[in-house]
C-alpha cells in the first residue's frame, strides 16, 4: 500500500526515533508499504519518520544511481542492486575529507542543496530478520545511508546548510509545510489529514 510521505514541518521529522524489536506490530506490512511508497516516489531511501512512525527503521535502494554516466563502471556496479533494510542503526564511525553532493528529500520536494559529508562510514544495525551486522560503506552508498540515518536522529539535510542558504530557501520550506506545492506522489502536510 502506498502511504503518504510526511512533509517538512511535521514534528515527527524532528523527533529522535526509538529502537524496535522483532515483535513490532505489523512490521512486515510496514516494510512492504515503505518499499512500495519509496518506489512510487522514485526515491533511493525512505525512513520510518517520513511515513509518520518515530522508529529506527530505514531502507535504501541505490539502483537508480547506477545509471549515472558520470560515475565509473566500478561505482555503477556497486550501486546496482544495493538494497538494504536498516533497523536500530547507529553510525559508529565517519572517516575521510568531507565532500559535497547535491541532496534532496522526499519530505522536502523541489529543494536540492549541496551537503557536505564524510565519504566513509561504519554502521551497526539489524536487518529485516533482526540479524545483527557491522559494515563499512563508502561513496554514494554511504551518503544515502547517512541521509536516512539522519532522519531517525531527527535531522534533515536542510539542518546541515549554512544560515545564508537556510534564509534563501525559507520561503520554499514554508510553502511545503503549508501544502502549497505540487508533487506527483502522496504527501501528508502538517495540520492536514490527507492531500495529494
Amino acid at each position: 500500500m502506498i502511504l503518504p510521505i510526511v512533509a517538512y514541518g511535521d514534528p515527527v521529522l524532528k523527533k529522535k526515533a526509538t529502537d524496535i524489536t522483532k515483535d513490532y506490530p505489523d512490521f512486515d506490512a510496514i516494510l512492504a508499504n515503505m518499499f512500495e511508497t519509496m518506489y512510487n516516489a522514485f526515491g533511493v531511501g525512505l525512513a520510518a519518520p517520513q511515513i509518520g512512525l518515530p522508529i529506527r527503521l530505514f531502507l535504501v535502494d541505490t539502483t537508480p544511481f547506477s545509471e549515472d554516466e558520470d560515475l565509473s563502471e566500478e561505482e555503477q556496479n556497486n550501486l546496482k542492486d544495493f538494497k538494504r533494510v536498516f533497523i536500530n542503526a547507529k553510525i559508529t564511525k565517519e572517516e575521510g575529507d568531507e565532500w559535497a553532493f547535491n541532496e534532496g528529500c522526499l519530505s522536502i520536494p523541489d529543494v536540492r542543496e549541496d551537503v557536505f559529508r564524510q565519504p566513509k562510514i561504519t554502521i551497526d544495525y539489524v536487518d529485516e530478520n533482526f540479524k545483527p551486522h557491522k559494515e563499512t560503506f563508502e561513496g554514494l552508498i554511504a551518503r544515502v545511508i547517512q541521509h536516512e540515518h539522519d532522519h531517525i536522529e531527527g535531522i534533515l539535510f536542510t539542518d546541515k546548510l549554512s544560515s545564508l542558504k537556510k534564509r534563501l530557501i525559507k520561503g520554499r520550506l514554508n510553502n511545503i509545510s503549508k501544502g502549497n506545492i505540487k508533487v506527483d506522489y502522496k504527501m501528508r502536510f502538517p495540520n492536514q489529514k490527507k492531500r495529494r
